[in-house]
């Protein structure tokens, strides 16, 4: 009979056999056979024959026969061993190698082409000048005038995630182009800056980025001039904001990029017009920038019926286009006529109705900044009715924007501000006595026009006739459009009597402000941080108090964006502009008494 040592040797040697004699009868009329469950080809250099083709043996053989089958049953086994041992060890080898190659390329590349691989829309909203208090200033209005729940919550009150710290890269208190530059280039900058380093050489942008390293659609939604600091912060490269010649050629593509922005709605409209029409340019040179970007290509479009008879699908194969529907900033909300200008919830609408049409049967989506500019300038005036107006057309821009999100789960968006403006509080001491705990909202309700459109049309009133100024001041400026029916004689002579714009501003801001017992601190920023909401895909990476740079950092993220690149490309592009700027006096003058600003130029 076989050994005991043979059955074990082949059950190591993990050969099944199914025809071993058990007895010297049995191996004397049967072959010795193994059955190849295996591939044929494990065992092809060994011959059956050989090994199991044995002829009928008497008793007293069969030891040998053992023996032979045993050595070739273990050195069987062996091969067998030293094959699938050599196959694990090239298969180990081989997940190494792979596993190596694999980290280097996402390490250097491979997320960011993952990332670029996937739609994505960032829509990055900025609410300028836009602090927590005006925040529950206009929560508390709309509650309290609407009689709604104490707990009544705004658009923006709904998807709350964190703060962000405002400070540029040489003062606690940002101004709007470095804390714009913050987001656009994710460097800290000087005051003044647009989208340029300290050093003053052009940085690349995310929405540059976004249009040439991923193939996005790209656009700018303001209700400033679109050559303003925050827009102009993702579309030029200037060393101070004042340039506003310059920006508009960078947004057109007048520069090494090319044209990068492929939607532009807001006002401006007087930075691309020749100095030859007085009445509708604020450009110092004579160039013509509304026909160069026609002739390159741009839609240009400049009133309200021209805006709505933009079909989204139609005008998705017009890009680009260029919208500018005042000659410097449109209206605030306040004074805003409907019928010529659109809101910034329509504008924005707009935008994304062309952006999503434009990229319906692409890969690529699309980076939009939204600004609800004039915030930031009703604060500058310390006008809380503008400010107030202003904060509710923001949060209907809000509203859009998050139902676009709530039917493209491939979007996020982003709302935040660049800076406080105002050092503005919900509280204010009226006399030398303990103060009142209360501010009153309905002080706010009344009041029809900002005070940039009354101290207007009060500075064009004759000054020859003081009688008449103080009728016009009592029963028109404080009766009919600020809504006070209880003026003193004192506070009506002082508007009635003033007639240089700043003191005329501030009187007319006490009248309403004091009524209001709102606060304001400065006519200028300050180093407040802000409040920080995000909606849609990856919203809760933002959670917690984070620096401006963070915000864009997070967009360049999302997108796989290699800003250094864009960078790169445009380090010898022009940064200063050639002409005179205009300089403003203080952040708002300009903006309040330009010509091209008047209401009666619109």
């Amino acid at each position: 009979m076989p050994s005991p040592f043979y059955e074990k040797a082949m059950s190591q040697a993990k050969l099944p056999y199914t025809a071993v004699a058990r007895t010297s009868q049995e191996m004397s009329n049967q072959h010795v056979r193994f059955a190849h469950e295996q591939h044929h080809s494990e065992a092809a250099d060994i011959e059956e024959s050989e090994l199991f083709d044995m002829p009928a043996r008497p008793t007293d053989t069969m030891e040998a026969a053992d023996n032979d089958a045993l050595y070739y049953a273990v050195s069987l086994g062996a091969r067998r061993r030293t094959r699938k041992g050599r196959v694990f060890w090239v298969t180990v080898l081989s997940l190494v190698i792979v596993s190596v190659v694999g980290m280097i390329w996402l390490y250097f590349d491979g997320i960011s082409w993952m990332q670029r691989s996937k739609k994505r829309n960032v829509i990055l909203m900025i609410s300028d000048g836009f602090g927590p208090a005006s925040e529950t200033m206009a929560r508390n209005y709309v509650q309290q005038i609407n009689d709604l729940p104490i707990g009544y919550k705004s658009p923006l009150d709904e998807i709350l995630v964190g703060s962000s710290r405002t400070r540029s890269m040489n003062s606690l208190v940002t101004d709007s182009a470095a804390g714009a530059t913050a987001f656009s280039c994710l460097i800290k900058t000087y005051n003044g800056a647009i989208a340029v380093a300290d050093d003053k050489l052009p940085c690349g942008t995310v929405l540059e980025a976004a249009k040439l390293q991923r193939g996005m659609y790209t656009g700018l939604v303001a209700t400033s001039r679109i050559t303003h600091a925050t827009p102009a912060s993702f579309s030029a490269h200037v060393t101070h904001r004042d340039m506003e010649d310059l920006i508009a050629e960078y947004q057109i593509g007048n520069y090494s990029l090319g044209p990068v922005v492929d939607l532009m709605f807001g006002g401006g409209r007087c930075h691309f017009m020749p100095n030859t029409h007085a009445n509708v340019s604020c450009r110092m040179d004579a160039r013509d920038l509304w026909s160069e970007a026609q002739a390159a290509g741009f839609h240009t479009l400049s009133t309200r019926k021209q805006f709505d008879a933009l079909d989204s699908h139609g005008a998705a194969k017009s890009l680009p286009i260029l919208g500018a529907f005042a000659p410097s900033h449109m209206e605030y909300e306040i004074d805003r006529d409907a019928t010529t200008q659109p809101s910034l919830a329509e504008m924005s609408a707009k935008a994304l109705g062309i952006l999503d049409a434009a990229t319906k049967k692409k890969n690529a989506g699309f980076f939009l900044m939204i600004e609800g500019s004039r915030i930031d300038m009703a604060a500058h005036t310390n006008d809380p009715a503008a400010h107030l107006r202003d904060i509710i057309a923001y949060w209907d821009a809000i509203s859009v924007v998050r139902k676009f999100v709530d039917e493209h789960p491939d979007t996020v968006l982003i709302s935040v501000s660049d800076h406080e403006t105002g050092g503005f509080s919900t509280a204010k001491q009226l006399t030398p006595e303990y103060p009142e705990y209360l501010w009153n909202p309905r002080a706010l309700e009344h009041v029809r026009h900002s005070i940039e459109y009354i101290s207007y049309k009060l500075l064009a009133q004759p000054t020859n006739d003081l009688e008449g100024r103080y009728k016009y001041v009592r029963d028109t400026v404080f009766a009919d459009w600020m809504g006070i029916k209880d003026a003193k004689y004192a506070e009506v002579i002082a508007v009635a009597q003033e007639t240089e714009s700043i003191k005329l501003r501030q009187l007319l801001s006490d009248a309403i402000s004091n009524r209001a017992q709102i606060g304001w601190a400065t006519h200028g920023h300050s180093a407040v941080d802000v409040n920080l909401y995000a909606y849609g895909k990856d919203a809760h990476l933002l959670r917690g108090n984070k620096e401006n740079t963070d915000i864009g950092k997070f967009i360049a993220d999302q997108l796989g964006l290699d800003l250094g690149k864009i960078s790169g490309k445009i380090k010898t592009d022009r940064v200063v502009q050639g002409t005179r700027a205009i300089k403003e006096t203080w952040l708002g003058r300009r903006d309040l008494d330009a010509l091209e600003h008047s209401p009666s130029t619109h």
